[in-house]
Parts: C-alpha cells; sequence; structure tokens
C-alpha cells in the first residue's frame, strides 16, 4: 500500500517514516554489502588487523595504515608510532589473503614510516589526531537500530557467504519498505544454486518483505565467475565507506575507520556519535536520530557536537567527546578491530 506524506507502513515492529523533503508516494530505499573475500574489504582487514597487533603489545600505539593490493602485488603504507617489536607484517598478510589463484605468494612491498612530530604534538596533547566531520545515525526500523535495506544487504551476504567464502556483493532494493529487487553476485557460485540460497534466505529472514508480484532476482547477471579478489580487482582501505557505516541514505563525514588507531578522529568519533545515536533513540523514544561531530586537529574538543532527533536539532550534553574520552569509554585501546572490519562497523 502506498505511503502519503508523513505516514508510516508498520509490519509487526517494523515501520519506514517518509523523509519530509519527498513527496512522492513511492519511497525506494537501496543499499549493498560486499563479502569479507572482496578486494577492498581484504585491505580493511590487512589494515585492521596490523593495528590489532601493534595494541596487543602496546596498547598506546598510534597506528595510520593504507594498504592498496591487486594482481600481484600488496602494498602497505602509514604512519606509525609503537613500542611493538614482534608485529609481522607478511604473516598478517598471509594468513588473510592466502596465495594467489596460482598458488604463488604475492609481493608485499612496505613503506611504513614514524608518525610526523606535527601530529605527534598535538595528539601528545590530548587534541585530535586529524580535523573531521562524523556522522551517527539510529533508526527504529529494525533491532539493529541501523536500515532496514542495510540490515537486509548484510544479512544476505552473510547468508550467501557461509555457502561460498569468496568475494561477493550483495544488494537489496525496498520500495515503501517491501523487497522489489535483490542482485547477488558470488565467485565459485553456480547461478542456479546461488538463485536457490538468494530464495531460501527469502523465506527465512524474518526482516525481508517480498512484494507480492515477487522481487525482481539479478543472480550472477554478468555470468559465473571464478577470478575473484585481488586476482581479478584492486583494492583499497576505505573504499566501501558506506558499508562501513550505515548505506547510502545516511550521509558519509569523515574517512576510513579501519587502519587507525583511536585519537584518530575518523575512527573514535565515528563510533561515539553511533553510541550516542542509539542513546538518543531510547531516551527519546524516537523514530529516527542523527548525529554530528566535527575535529580540528590538535584540539581535543569538537567544533560542533549536534543531535537531530525526529528532525529537531539540540547540542550533545553529557558525554566527554575528547580523543582520551572517547576512547576510554569505548576500549578503543584494546584489539579486536579486524573482526569490524568485515561487515560494517556499526
Amino acid at each position: 500500500m502506498p505511503v502519503t506524506h508523513g505516514e508510516k507502513i508498520w509490519k509487526g515492529a517494523i515501520f519506514m517514516s517518509q523523509s519530509p523533503s519527498l513527496k512522492s508516494t513511492e519511497v525506494y530505499r537501496t543499499a549493498e554489502s560486499v563479502s569479507p573475500k572482496h578486494p577492498d574489504k581484504l585491505c580493511d582487514q590487512i589494515s585492521d588487523a596490523i593495528l590489532d597487533a601493534h595494541l596487543k603489545e602496546d596498547p598506546y600505539s598510534r597506528v595510520a595504515v593504507d594498504v592498496a593490493g591487486g594482481h600481484g602485488t600488496i602494498f602497505i603504507t602509514g604512519e606509525v608510532r609503537s613500542n611493538a617489536t614482534s608485529v609481522n607484517i607478511p604473516a598478517i598478510v598471509t594468513r588473510i589473503v592466502g596465495l594467489r589463484a596460482n598458488g604463488s605468494p604475492y609481493e608485499i612491498i612496505e613503506r611504513i614510516s614514524a608518525q610526523s612530530p606535527e601530529i605527534a604534538n598535538g595528539v601528545d596533547g590530548g587534541g585530535a589526531g586529524d580535523q573531521g566531520i562524523m556522522v551517527g545515525y539510529a533508526t527504529s526500523e529494525t533491532p539493529d537500530l541501523l536500515p532496514l535495506e542495510y540490515v537486509l544487504a548484510r544479512n544476505l551476504n552473510k547468508h550467501l557467504y557461509h555457502h561460498w567464502p569468496y568475494d561477493g556483493k550483495t544488494q537489496v532494493t525496498l520500495r515503501n519498505g517491501e523487497i522489489v529487487a535483490i542482485v547477488a553476485s558470488f565467485q565459485h557460485a553456480d547461478q542456479e544454486a546461488l538463485k536457490a540460497q538468494v530464495v531460501a534466505w527469502l523465506a527465512e529472514e524474518p526482516l525481508a518483505i517480498a512484494n507480492e508480484t515477487k522481487p525482481t532476482l539479478h543472480i550472477n547477471p554478468a555470468g559465473d565467475w571464478g577470478i575473484g579478489g585481488f586476482d581479478a580487482d584492486a583494492g583499497l582501505t576505505g573504499r566501501k565507506l558506506a558499508v562501513d557505516n550505515y548505506g547510502p541514505r545516511v550521509p558519509l563525514g569523515g574517512g576510513a575507520f579501519s587502519g587507525k588507531d583511536g585519537t584518530k578522529v575518523d575512527r573514535s568519533g565515528a563510533y561515539i556519535a553511533r553510541r550516542i545515536a542509539t542513546e538518543y533513540l531510547k531516551k527519546y523514544k524516537a523514530d529516527e536520530v542523527y548525529v554530528y561531530l566535527a575535529y580540528a586537529i590538535g584540539f581535543p574538543e569538537p567544533v560542533e557536537a549536534t543531535v537531530i532527533i525526529d528532525g529537531v536539532q539540540k547540542r550533545v550534553k553529557g558525554y566527554d567527546l575528547t580523543p582520551a574520552g572517547i576512547i576510554k569509554k569505548l576500549n578503543l585501546r584494546a584489539p579486536g578491530f579486524e573482526a569490524r572490519a568485515q561487515y560494517g562497523h556499526f
């Protein structure tokens, strides 16, 4: 049933509200997800595994590591300031990526230097490790407090990856909260077998509401494929920011999360913004909450800390939003970031 301006469609505990800026009686939402073996996600995991290795030995490590990989070569660069002495980057890369399709190892090139003295001085005084804008978000339309289309794309991706643990992507399109189209492409998956698993997931997924005419399915639409990962394409840390955050419905603020310790507010600021959004959502029993934080490099307090609760803007109050305060509250000196780099951070 179409929605009119301002109305909601309820499906059990799930609803979709229409943005005031939308005038159509049909609201479309689309989001994608990629598997842990997608080349961009491989780079994210390598970056965060290197961060974890440093934090395990030295919780006060300063790490900002980026990875680019593809076609036989993996390039690792960035800045590190740490007392860790036994971080084995080639071993980390091999554990995550394995060997090339032809059985040969990847060429690994390392170009890591010490953190610049200017950045170090600003962080030593408790300031942010960079400038930036972070957006936190929460919605009551799913139990995870995340956009419905985003959760569905991610859940489908996890389901298919269980059967085909290789490079893959999913995409789900909703119209008024109902699934009208699905795209699924997975390496080493037979088209008919992949289609059968998508149909099985549709029948089992509690959040999936299929359109009455059944969703359009695009299953391996370019044909079945056996070459994936770094053998097929290049990857880069931070190139799947919408997947790492909330999908394309929610604006992106800062940069990548992976490979960065908590002094980098790209990560810590985004994490606390999400926490604040979920807590305001519950406190005010709201439908939708946005949180905006902005920082200047070398300064501890944000230059902006605002929350928008169902369209009403307020100032964020009651939180220590300095990098040191966020790191302490969220325990960001402990390793464990590699797992977050697989399917999204929230």
